[in-house]
């Protein structure tokens, strides 16, 4: 939740100019406990304890385009903290307390749901990746079952590392976890996030990653099954020549709610960053949310850096919530933009593809994997690759003529 300053009963000592007043929410001749939001991205407030936050009310800019009861056991309720039973291909995790020093070194949370997560989690799965010859690892959870629990994941990329790594997310949950992404200078890591749950799975996480030197960092998440997904990855790019490109694919069902709040942080100079998210909606109730913060700092100079997302709505019934913010501290950059767009099918399109004889389906299939296959590619995993375009194909197979 966006941090909040109480205002005072004193008078105000300098000039107003004209059009500034007090707010019913608050201002400067505020009384009686009300308050004016933080308005810059990185001085939210952060806690890894939960008490320290407010109660959900709904209301909050973070909070109200979430279905809050779906998710309000992992806001609100005790997390089973303790390990699970995971399959690991291409490394050896390990389990590490939570007095570890890389614990913590990328952020801390700035929603409830996360410092539940983080007070409750009683060891973190860490994954340490050392070559510097290209290395494929996936991690697969399919066993977390239904009652509500906490995790906590560190990816620490050591310096000029090269890997790929899958986290693979099937079964049943009710999860809200923490993911911690250490990018060491000059490592190569794409880091690809598979939600591919039961019809019923909750899921909630709060990826954190810091980006060195000269490193590059790419990190894909693949949204397709769960009834609510929602995860927020936040990308600090801490030294100069740090590159981060954040891309997503999503599909949402009829009843499904797929929600993702981006946040890149450019903190040093001549630093670049991609963001680009797409997705399909289809079926009655169908509910997609696409937030994306991009803030360069006062530090940041020659900053490279543009954020877009796309949706393709495929029926009635549905609804695609698109917003891009970008903030700058510093006028001495390379480029930044951003842009967002929310569609139908394009007819000429269709009457292209139906004009060579394509039936009216199999045009709506090619145009929906046309508009995905721009994030499918990025996944650098050949099988995994396949296998997503085989899920992509799978949810089509919903989308009426």
């Amino acid at each position: 939740m966006a941090a909040a300053t109480t205002e005072g009963t004193a008078a105000p000592t300098t000039t107003i100019e004209h059009g500034n007043k007090a707010h019913s929410d608050g201002g400067w001749a505020a009384t009686g406990g009300s308050f004016v939001p933080v308005q810059t991205r990185s001085d939210r407030f952060k806690s890894t304890d939960p008490s320290e936050f407010p109660n959900v009310e709904g209301f909050e800019s973070e909070w109200k385009l979430t279905p809050l009861k779906l998710v309000s056991p992992l806001i609100n309720d005790t997390l089973d903290g303790s390990v699970y039973e995971i399959s690991a291909v291409g490394t050896t995790p390990e389990w590490i307390d939570r007095t570890d020093a890389r614990i913590g070194s990328t952020g801390k949370p700035e929603e409830k749901a996360s410092a539940n997560a983080w007070s409750s989690f009683e060891k973190a799965l860490l994954v340490t990746l050392d070559s510097d010859e290209h290395v494929d690892v996936t991690v697969t959870r399919s066993a977390l079952g239904s009652a509500a629990r906490a995790a906590h994941t560190i990816i620490e990329a050591k310096p000029n590392s090269v890997s790929t790594v899958v986290l693979q997310n099937t079964g049943s949950a009710l999860l809200s976890e923490n993911v911690e992404i250490i990018v060491g200078d000059g490592a190569q890591l794409t880091l690809v996030s598979v939600q591919e749950w039961d019809d019923a799975a909750i899921h909630v996480a709060s990826h954190f990653a810091t980006v060195g030197r000269d490193a590059r960092f790419r990190h894909i998440v693949v949204s397709l099954g769960g009834k609510v997904i929602r995860l927020n990855p936040s990308t600090h790019l801490i030294a100069p020549g740090a590159d981060a490109e954040l891309f997503g694919l999503y599909f949402a069902d009829a009843g499904q709610h797929i929600e993702q709040r981006v946040y890149v942080e450019h903190v040093a100079e001549k630093t670049k960053s991609r963001v680009n998210y797409k997705g399909a909606l289809n079926g009655e109730g169908a509910r997609t949310v696409w937030v994306g913060d991009v803030l360069i700092g006062a530090h940041a100079a020659g900053t490279d850096t543009y954020e877009q997302n796309r949706n393709l709505v495929l029926s009635e019934g549905t609804r695609a919530d698109s917003i891009p913010n970008l903030e700058i501290e510093t006028g001495d950059i390379l480029g930044a933009g951003h842009a967002s767009a929310t569609g139908r099918f394009d007819d000429e399109q269709l009457f292209y593809l139906q004009a060579r004889g394509i039936t009216e389906r199999e045009a709506r299939r090619l145009v929906v994997l046309g508009f995905l296959s721009e994030i499918v590619q990025k996944v650098d995993a050949g099988e995994l690759q396949d296998r997503l375009k085989l899920a992509i194909e799978a949810e089509l197979q919903g989308v009426s003529a």
